[in-house]
């Protein structure tokens, strides 16, 4: 039975600031880190074969927190800009309020919680899962089809994509998922990558 284990980021710099983050690369802040420290704690016991994670350094720092509280420093991890925030366009760097007095907050509602409008020069959900799930089914998908137990930890709409993909969930379902900071979310899959059990750690 293969165990594959989700976990947003803790909170960044610019999530504090209630900034539109996207590929800009941000540290975690303080609450941040012990967010990571706690995912950490929470996956105490269960042990991995291959850890992945994006390019960003919010993310690899959670992850190697994560790792230091396993006790699995020396895992093997794989990191990739397929595992990436969404990309934010024009809007990344900008704050969220300021943004919806200069734009319209319907406007930005729209780019934020729409499946498939982009924000000018950035992405859309739709597209954020047009570049995380091929990379999902070609390189972490067979490691779980062997049975490994494999930890993602990676931003909130890339993590998005990979949970609407398993959960099945309809473009209109996947707009009312959100991921809270640090949560860790536990698949038991089969072999055939049928959900056995799913368990949110908190």
């Amino acid at each position: 039975m293969a165990l594959l284990v989700l976990v947003r980021h803790g909170e960044s710099q610019w999530n504090l600031d209630n900034r539109f983050t996207g590929w800009v690369d941000v540290p975690l802040t303080e609450t941040g880190r012990r967010e990571a420290h706690r995912a950490g704690q929470l996956l105490r016991g269960m042990r991995f074969d291959r850890g992945f994670t994006s390019v960003l350094t919010r993310a690899i720092e959670t992850l190697d927190i994560i790792l230091e509280e396993i006790e699995e420093p020396d895992l093997p991890v794989e990191r990739d800009a397929a595992l990436n925030e969404r990309h934010y366009g024009d809007l990344q760097g900008l704050n969220k309020a300021e943004t919806a007095a200069k734009f319209g907050a319907e406007q930005v509602h729209i780019w934020r919680r729409s499946y498939d409008v982009a924000p000018p020069n950035g992405e859309s959900l739709k597209d954020t899962a047009a570049r995380t799930l091929p990379y999902f089914e070609r390189v972490i998908v067979p490691r779980l089809t062997a049975g490994d137990h494999v930890l993602v930890v990676a931003h909130g709409n890339s993590l998005r994509s990979i949970v609407m993909h398993l959960d099945r969930l309809t473009k209109e379902q996947v707009l009312e998922l959100n991921l809270a900071t640090a949560v860790p979310v536990v698949y038991d899959l089969s072999a055939d990558m049928s959900i056995r059990a799913k368990r949110i750690l908190s």
